[in-house]
């Protein structure tokens, strides 16, 4: 009995890189960050405050508290996990206005993050 060659597709093989990389717990990721500025309520339910020091990550439970790094100028800001996303491929971590700030992120930056005990 002959078996069948398995054909891959890119997108079958880059959805398993995608797979693995948001399985690697957060204390272990760095990657491409980002900001943002609007929005009503935060997938948590609380009303989204743009000055506050919170985040969006695809699978820290809400409230876990995040070191992020900025591994170009060194700066940190710690950071409260409240919403969900980012919803950009590449991106590990949305920032809300006010910590991107504290950061000194004008668009998008390499961070490293860090769970906080």
């Amino acid at each position: 009995m002959a078996t069948k060659p398995v054909c891959r597709t890119t997108a079958a093989i880059l959805g398993t890189v995608a797979a693995l990389a948001a399985s690697v717990p957060a204390s272990a990721q760095s990657g491409a960050a980002s900001w943002y500025g609007s929005g009503h309520r935060t997938a948590n339910g609380e009303r989204f405050n743009p000055n506050g020091m919170t985040a969006a990550h695809r699978s820290l439970p809400f409230g876990t508290r995040v070191r992020v790094a900025d591994k170009r100028t060194g700066r940190s800001v710690v950071v409260r996990i409240n919403d969900r996303g980012p919803f950009v491929r590449g991106r590990i971590i949305d920032l809300s206005r006010g910590s991107a700030r504290a950061l000194g992120m004008g668009g998008t930056t390499y961070v490293s993050l860090q769970v906080m005990d």
